[in-house]
């Protein structure tokens, strides 16, 4: 509906439309009906070709069906037929390469076996050796391959074998005639004696058999080298040169090498000369191995390897290169610790003597590269001689300490006698330096401004700082003397040498604390006077020890100049190891005192007799004990130090009676008078063992002194008193707990003692009532 309305007014617009409007839109409409018609007249002959093209595309078509059909069915089949023939056609021409490859070795090894026999027959060893090689080579080719194991290649292997001992047989005969051994009837021998049985003998000329076949010394060791056992002869000839040889001439100082040149044969053996020294020196040392090495270059070892090639002048490796990688370390280790380490000089003094060894060193070396033994550039021989200032501290302080142990370990009752007038034997320090001078001009400026006199009128004594009169071990005064000199040659030495050496001093002092006491344990506890002796040896150390650094310390190295070098740091601990071992022998006096007073019967019952005569061989043998430790150690302690040990030691004994006695419950009169007895006799012969010094009109002064020494000494004596004293007199001696009896003993003692001495009475009663 809506297109008709459409149509109708299209139709009322034409019709309204005016007449020119109307022609020229007529005309266009026949312009684009002409056009048409052109367009469709060119498209019909193209259109006509196209169907041509197509109908011959089908012919097309169908024949390729055809032919595709005919392929499948013929030409495929034919096809298929000629790739089987083909592949079994190769399948055969590999079988029949390998067959023929096999066949080719085959032939290669007999002909490389007949070779081999005619090259021996004429004594060609090393053209006799390569036709060897060439069958084992194609032996092995033959065993490679996979899928033929023929039975055959086992006797091929079996004659190979059978041929290549045979070879080595003949070069072992050879061998034999060219290098002779002579050696000692006994192998395990080493002594001087057996090896000047040694001899070496090598053919110099050839028979004249060999002289058409070449050098036999070449071609027997080529033949060797291309068998592969060359290294094995050759190691076994060097270790006869080394041990029989070599060795021997680094050990023994009058052994030479005597050589003797005869019509066919150069010999080498020994002869001995009268040495000057122990030890021989590094240059008759490399004089004596170069000449050795010498002979050999010249006779035996100048031999290439291998046979050199057509382009090719000269062999790369020799024999002599191979047995000197075989032998030069084990000769170069023996070098340095037999001979080198010998040389090292003892004193820094001689230091610069040992550039001589240097040369003969370096001089040495470059002889044995000339001949091809050598190879490179340094080897440790020549290290180890060139880093001699290391080698000398290492040597110096071994040296040292290995005298200082021996020293420690000697043995100590071996004594001298240490007074203040005595000193060490100190070495001769050097001046001080300018440096030393300016600080020391710049110090006394300074106190010379400032002075203020703070001097006493009372001066300190000469002897105020002295090690007091005493006696120590004369290996302990040489141990100190080992470390002062010690100390002065590293103020000589280079840097790194004074450090080692000044710690070596410390080593020296470490190993002392650690060895002695361990050493010498047995006899430090069963000895009292050794272990008076430890104790001041460990005092007289320790009294060094204080300015030991000090009088060092501006002459070492910088390094140790910063407060490093000192020794006070071990002060304590040798002072402590001295005390302690003394100490511990104290107490085992104090324990032989004991045990000796407890034999006494508690000192009770003193009316029988047997108690008594018990109580009173108690008393004795401490007697007898402390007298005996008196002279043990007269004249070997200090005084004051003696005085104390002895003060202690009876002042135990003292002790134990007084505390045996005070603790009796029942004290007779007859019991009173034998305990007094007892008594008197400590008191009376008790100071008499104190005897610090020889001489006996000395010791009555320390006699004398004993109440300052020992403690107990009024208790005893106050003791004594109470034995004997009737009641009045010991209220007279307590005087109201201010008398000398309550100065010893307290009210419950004497109390105590009175009751055991005295009746139950009124006098008792009072006595006891004022003692409070």
């Amino acid at each position: 509906g809506s297109l008709v309305a459409a149509v109708l007014a299209h139709s009322g617009r034409l019709d309204k439309e005016d007449p020119g409007t109307r022609i020229g839109r007529l005309s266009r409409r026949g312009e684009v009906c002409n056009m048409i018609n052109k367009k469709y007249n060119e498209f019909l002959p193209s259109m006509q070709s196209a169907e041509d093209l197509v109908s011959k595309v089908d012919g097309l078509s169908s024949n390729i069906d055809l032919l595709k059909a005919g392929i499948e069915n013929e030409v495929q089949r034919d096809l298929n037929v000629a790739v089987a023939e083909f592949t079994e056609l190769k399948q055969q021409l590999e079988r029949d390469t390998l067959v023929l490859s096999i066949l080719k070795k085959l032939q290669e090894f007999d002909t490389a076996i007949k070779d081999y026999n005619t090259a021996l027959l004429e004594k060609k060893y090393v053209a006799a050796a390569q036709q060897l090689e060439k069958a084992r080579s194609s032996l092995k080719m033959l065993e490679s391959r996979k899928g033929f194991e023929l039975k055959i290649l086992k006797a091929l292997g079996t004659e190979l074998t059978v041929q290549t001992q045979n070879m080595l047989y003949h070069l072992g005969e050879e061998w034999q005639k060219l290098a002779v051994w002579k050696l000692p009837p006994s192998k395990e021998s080493s002594s001087l004696e057996s090896v000047m049985h040694s001899e070496l003998h090598l053919r110099t000329v050839p028979s004249k058999e060999e002289e058409i076949a070449g050098p036999p010394v070449a071609s027997v060791l080529q033949a060797f080298a291309v068998l592969g056992e060359l290294h094995t002869k050759l190691k076994i000839f060097g270790q006869l040169l080394l041990k029989y040889i070599l060795k021997p001439l680094i050990s023994y100082p009058s052994l030479q090498p005597f050589t003797e040149e005869q019509s066919d044969v150069f010999i080498l053996r020994f002869k001995s000369e009268e040495p000057n020294m122990d030890h021989s020196s590094p240059m008759e040392v490399f004089y004596k191995i170069q000449l050795v090495f010498e002979v050999l270059h010249k006779y035996l070892l100048n031999v290439p390897l291998e046979q050199p090639a057509e382009d090719k002048k000269e062999c790369r490796v020799t024999l002599a290169e191979l047995l000197g990688d075989m032998i030069w370390e084990e000769l170069s280790d023996c070098l340095i610790q037999n001979c080198l380490v010998n040389s090292i000089p003892t004193n820094s003094s001689k230091l610069e003597q040992y550039i001589e060894v240097i040369k003969s060193t370096e001089e040495f070396e470059k002889a044995l590269k000339n001949m091809q033994f050598l190879k490179g550039d340094t080897t440790d021989l020549l290290e180890y001689a060139r880093n001699v200032n290391s080698h000398f501290a290492n040597k110096k302080c071994q040296d040292v300490i290995v005298t200082a142990r021996n020293l420690m370990t000697s043995e100590i009752h071996n004594t001298v006698k240490i007074t203040p007038d005595s000193c060490v034997a100190l070495p001769r320090l050097p001046g001080p330096v300018a440096g030393d001078n300016l600080k020391m001009e710049k110090t006394s400026k300074l106190l010379h401004n400032d002075m203020v006199n703070l001097e006493n009128e009372t001066k300190l004594s000469q002897y105020t700082f002295s090690l007091p009169t005493c006696r120590i071990s004369s290996s302990v005064e040489k141990l100190m003397e080992l470390a002062y000199q010690t100390l002065l040659e590293a103020t000589a030495s280079t840097d790194q040498c004074c450090i080692q050496l000044f710690y070596s001093v410390r080593n020296i002092f470490q190993l002392f604390y650690d060895v002695v006491p361990t050493y010498h344990k047995e006899n430090l506890q069963k000895l009292p006077q050794l272990a008076a002796i430890h104790h001041n040896n460990c005092m007289y150390i320790a009294h060094h020890l204080l300015t030991l650094g000090h009088q060092f310390r501006y002459r070492l190295t910088n390094i140790l100049c910063d407060g490093a070098a000192t020794f006070v740091d071990l002060v304590p601990g040798f002072r402590r190891l001295g005390m302690e071992c003394f100490l511990a022998q104290m107490r085992v006096q104090k324990g032989e005192i004991l045990e000796r007073l407890s034999s006494a019967r508690n000192f009770s019952n003193m009316d029988d007799e047997e108690n008594y005569c018990a109580a009173n061989k108690a008393i004795r043998q401490v007697l007898h004990q402390l007298k005996r430790l008196g002279k043990v150690w007269q004249d070997v302690l200090p005084v004051n130090v003696y005085c104390k040990a002895m003060g202690t030691l009876l002042n135990t004994a003292l002790t134990e009676i007084v505390t045996r006695i005070a603790a009796l419950e029942d004290i007779s009169a007859e019991d009173a008078d034998r305990l007094y007895s007892l008594c008197r006799t400590m008191v009376e012969e008790g100071p008499q063992v104190f005897t610090p010094l020889p001489e006996d009109d000395k010791n009555k002064k320390y006699q004398e002194e004993v109440p300052v020494y020992v403690q107990k000494w009024m208790t005893f004596k106050e003791l004594m008193i109470l034995l004997q004293a009737n009641l009045q007199e010991i209220v007279d001696q307590w005087a109201d707990g201010k008398g000398p009896l309550a100065a010893e003993f307290s009210a419950a003692e004497v109390k105590s003692l009175i009751r055991a001495l005295f009746q139950n009475t009124e006098r008792r009663a009072a006595a006891l009532a004022k003692i409070k």
